[in-house]
Order: C-alpha cells, then structure tokens, then sequence
C-alpha cells in the first residue's frame, strides 16, 4: 500500500465531497493562487486498498506549476461510499465513475487523467470507453494485465479473507500488521492511526472485487491503443516494482508510443516515495502533451 509522506493539505489544498452524475466521491483539490493561470486540470486515481491521500505529496508542487489536480477516493474507498453488493466494483463500473467525475469538474483547461496501479486498470477502462475528454493518461506503476505471479499469490489469500471475515475488518488490519517484517522503519503514529482508519472505512466487496481483478485482468493494452490513438501517452514507474515488472511497463509504453518516465530511487509508488520528482515530471509531460508524439519515447531516469 502507498504511504503518503504528508497527511495535511497544501494551503491552497481543500478536501470536499464532489457530486457527479453517479454519486458523491470525497476529493481532495489544490491549484494554483487566486488571480494566477492555470494550465490545465488533472484527476488523480489511486490503487488498491488506496486513497486520495496517495497523492498528497503531488498536490503542492502540482499546484505550484500551474496545475489545477484533484485526487479522488473511488466509489466504496475510504471515504467515499459504497453499496455492500460485488457488481458495483466492477473496473467497466468504476470507469463510469471516472468519467462521471471528469465531467463534473467541469472545463478549466485540458484535462489529464492519471491512474496509480489499480487505479491505471480503471484509467484505462475509461479512455476505452470515451477518449474524449482528455488530453492525456498517465498511467503511473500500472502494468499490461494481472500482477505478477507472487503478487497474484498475496491478493488470492487477501480476498479469501476478505471473503470470510469481511464484516471484521479491523481483525483483518491487525492480521496483516502481524505479518509486517520486524527490522522495518516505524512508522508515525499519526499514519498509523490514519492506514487503519482507511482500511477499516474501505467496502470490503470493493476489495473483493478489484482484487480479483488485480489476478485475472486481460491484457489491454491493444484495445486502448486502438481506442486513442492521438492520445499523449505517459508510462511513469520507479526503478524496480514488486507488483508488476519494470520490463512489463517498458514494454506498455512501446506497445503505446508512450513516453518513458522512471523515477530514481523509487518503487512502486514514487507519488509517495519521491513527490517533488515525480511531480516534475508530470508537469513536463502535460505541458508538452498537446504536441504530437513523432517518435517511440526513450526510457529516461
């Protein structure tokens, strides 16, 4: 799960709940100063057992370029409701939902979407649907299909659990933290307080449901490449992952004509592990977005 380096806001940060055509989905938004342009919007999606906070480290330097960025928590995540049925979690449902919220936010420049590991799944569903509305995707640590083979093996008895204890899962929080390696790096009490709170405020079947999809998703890459072919196209990892190969995003973002990001010194969350980096290079890449890609993206770190 990511860890996000900050739980507080930007100044310019405000935390809200955003109607949409398909239900209210809690927000976080931060842009630039009152008076100052703004380059464009971005709707930020995260990844499984994820949440707005994800990107908490983003919002500012974001902001600060000339970015109007909003991080969401899906439908059944942290704080966002959801029905105790499976079918609603469905990636073509949740998709609906990211376009739901897109046009929500209304027309304030172009508009980028960026979808973290799960949550690139769903982004990409989305672009399938209805490339339209966006100027670019970015799809940040997120893979051509299922996780790899021991992440496959780590979901598997996850959503087993789920399965069978869904209705405790705050005895789940203290069965996984058991497992946690015992030389690791304390965290703060404050995250803490706040990973548990989220697990236990996130809808079990959105678990359920997108874990199985985390094993069995198809490989899509073709569709969507077919799907929005005009679209610039971002592939933004670290420098190993343990969810899906740093080969595997390569070889999405040839597949694509996509550029290549990888961050220095990050894994599978660099909007966490390295924000002011990562930052940067969303901000370079949406800014030069509106420009064809003439060329196969080289792999840069």
């Amino acid at each position: 799960m990511s860890k996000p380096p900050t739980l507080a806001l930007p100044p310019s940060g405000r935390a809200y709940r955003l109607n949409t055509s398909r239900g209210a989905f809690a927000v976080h938004e931060a842009g630039p100063d009152a008076g100052a342009p703004v380059r464009g919007t971005a709707l930020l999606v995260p990844g499984y057992t994820g949440s707005k906070e994800d990107f908490m480290g983003l919002l500012g330097p974001l902001a600060a370029a000339g970015y109007r960025v909003v991080s969401v928590d899906g439908r059944g995540q942290y704080e966002s409701d959801g029905p105790r049925t499976q079918e609603p979690y469905a990636l073509e449902e949740l998709a609906r939902d990211v376009l739901a919220q897109t046009a929500a936010l209304g027309s304030d420049g172009p508009v980028h979407l960026l979808g973290h590991s799960l949550g690139g799944l769903i982004v990409r569903a989305a672009v399938v649907r209805d490339p339209a509305p966006y100027a670019s995707l970015t799809l940040l640590s997120s893979g051509a299909g299922a996780v790899c083979e021991e992440q496959r093996a780590r979901t598997k008895m996850l959503v087993s659990a789920l399965e069978l204890m869904g209705d405790d899962m705050a005895g789940i929080w203290t069965a996984m933290r058991a497992m946690d390696p015992r030389d690791g790096i304390p965290d703060s009490p404050e995250l803490v307080a706040f990973l548990r709170d989220r697990w236990v405020r996130t809808v079990p079947e959105q678990l359920i449901v997108t874990g199985r999809a985390l094993i069995g998703e198809p490989d899509r890459i073709d569709e969507l490449a077919a799907a929005a072919p005009g679209l610039a196209k971002l592939v933004l990892s670290g420098v190993s992952d343990p969810v899906w190969p740093v080969s595997e995003m390569d070889g999405v973002a040839r597949r694509l004509g996509a550029a290549r990001v990888i961050v220095p010194g990050t894994e599978h969350s660099p909007n966490a592990e390295d924000p002011l980096a990562t930052a940067a290079a969303l901000a370079a890449f949406w800014g030069s977005a509106a420009a064809p890609l003439d060329a196969p993206a080289q792999v840069s770190s």
